[in-house]
């Protein structure tokens, strides 16, 4: 997922996909921990992923403030 892409999604779709990010790194942590993970480096990109969310979320909140 590019910054690009991030930036088009609404806010309320980019709360929704954070979450689900953490969901997904979550279930790559339990399959590295039980062995069944094949690719490690999956985790760095998702964790990537999730901070591209969480920093235009905050973005956008700074945005908001400086209007008020």
């Amino acid at each position: 997922m590019k910054a690009k892409e991030v930036r088009q999604m609404s806010s309320e779709e980019l709360n929704k996909r954070a979450n689900e990010l953490k969901n997904e790194l979550f279930n790559l942590r339990f399959r590295l921990a039980t062995g069944q993970l094949e690719n490690p480096a999956s985790i760095r990109a998702v964790k990537k992923d999730i901070a591209r969310v969480k920093t235009i979320l905050r973005e956008r909140e700074l945005e908001v403030g400086k209007e008020a």
